[in-house]
């Protein structure tokens, strides 16, 4: 029975170390490292060290060696059995051996134990476990930036685990991904890697959706003049699975390049508005002038004036009436692009009609009608007097001075009443 349980055990171990020498795709040279680091582990648990094995994997046979080497000493004077041999052991394995020399003896591991061996197993799994982290480290840390393609393997509340081609794991965040996006177990998903973690040699590879360099890349593989060097990408700003703004320049006086990156009938931009789940893509020319750049940010609106504080990058913009509720857009969100896109605060104004009359009065004169922590807050924002607050969008009101609705509401009924009079 020992003899035969001995023989499973062996059977066993060798099925093991195949496991790791053939199923792993890992560097050949790497993988032969660890698999002897993992065996003189055990040997040196075993003997309390392994300076005197050898040891041999044979990772394309998927079989190893292990040897010892010992001194042979005079019969009755072996102080360390695991370096020395007695004459008389020694000559059991070869009759011709003499007191000084070395002997070395092939070591049969499935001998040393079932403890042994379930050591031996644990120490390759962790080793080899370590070795394709580092793999998938190495593999995707300088690809950050780059688009990848990952098929959904679980989707939970918080994120979505895809797997690539080598099935390596790649983590999609709930806050990285287009709100309408819908995700089922299977398909594929493209996205952008966001960053490489690597906390305690536990790599992540987080993706992102709503990042602007994934539709930056999406544009790039999709127009073939920015591959080519003839367009450049100079700014991106997006509101995810909402509206997006792109402003990009040509080298080549012969290339629109709005039109390049737009296509026939939208043809270019058609398939990344379906990736991004119908997000409206605006393209605009870069321009180095600010107060034109600003301008055409604020696009479809047409703006009459333009005040640039370089400073504190901040720009007083004026517009007619009608255009100031384009230039705002739906939820602010065409100011918020366009201060995205230029880098610059935003801050619309209507435009006064210069036959109107041109007195005005300070907020501070309606302190009996308007609570003073209200005026306070709409003066911390700029704004003076009446006409100052009337020529304000809304909008800019609520959010900027941080007051509700129904407290702007009440503002503008006391000014305008005050020059109805």
């Amino acid at each position: 029975m020992a003899a035969i349980r001995k023989e499973a055990e062996s059977v066993n171990m060798l099925d093991a170390f195949k496991e790791f020498t053939t199923d792993k795709s890992i560097d050949r040279t790497a993988l032969v490292s660890v698999l002897e680091e993992s065996f003189r582990n055990v040997i040196t648990k075993l003997f309390g060290s392994d300076e005197n094995f050898d040891v041999i994997v044979n990772p394309d046979k998927g079989d190893f060696e292990i040897y010892r080497n010992r001194v042979v000493v005079p019969d009755g004077e072996v102080e360390d059995e695991n370096r020395e041999i007695s004459l008389s052991d020694a000559q059991k394995i070869e009759d011709d051996y003499e007191v000084g020399e070395d002997v070395s003896e092939r070591v049969d591991f499935t001998k040393f134990g079932r403890r042994a061996i379930l050591n031996l197993r644990q120490t390759l799994a962790s080793k080899v476990l370590e070795l394709e982290h580092d793999n998938l480290y190495n593999k995707y840390k300088d690809r950050v930036g780059q688009v990848v393609s990952g098929e959904v393997y679980q989707v939970w509340k918080r994120e979505v685990l895809l797997v690539d081609d080598d099935n390596n794991e790649l983590i999609l965040p709930k806050s990285e991904q287009i709100p309408a996006d819908q995700y089922r177990k299977g398909e594929t998903v493209r996205a952008v890697i966001a960053r490489v973690d690597n906390e305690n040699n536990n790599p992540k590879i987080i993706l992102s959706r709503t990042s602007p360099v994934f539709l930056e890349r999406l544009l790039e593989a999709e127009v073939p003049e920015i591959n080519d060097g003839l367009i450049t990408i100079k700014r991106v700003a997006r509101m995810p699975g909402d509206r997006a703004k792109i402003a990009v320049e040509s080298y080549d006086e012969r290339i629109d390049p709005v039109g390049a990156c737009v296509g026939v009938k939208g043809s270019r931009v058609h398939g990344i508005v379906r990736e991004l789940c119908n997000e409206n893509i605006d393209v605009i020319n870069y321009t180095s002038n600010t107060k034109l750049f600003i301008q055409r940010a604020l696009s479809p609106a047409k703006v009459s004036s333009i005040n640039i504080d370089e400073e504190n990058k901040k720009a007083e913009v004026y517009l007619r009436p009608e255009e100031v509720s384009l230039a705002i857009g739906r939820g602010g969100m065409n100011i918020k692009l366009a201060s995205m896109l230029t880098e610059y605060t935003i801050d619309v104004y209507r435009e006064v009609d210069s036959s109107e009359d041109d007195e005005d009065i300070y907020l501070d004169e309606f302190s009996d009608e308007i609570d003073q922590w209200v005026i306070d807050a709409i003066k911390a924002i700029g704004l003076d007097t009446a006409k100052a607050v009337l020529n304000a969008p809304h909008e800019m009101l609520v959010e900027k001075a941080d007051l509700e609705e129904e407290t702007v509401d009440q503002v503008l009924r006391v000014l305008k009443a005050e020059f109805e009079q």
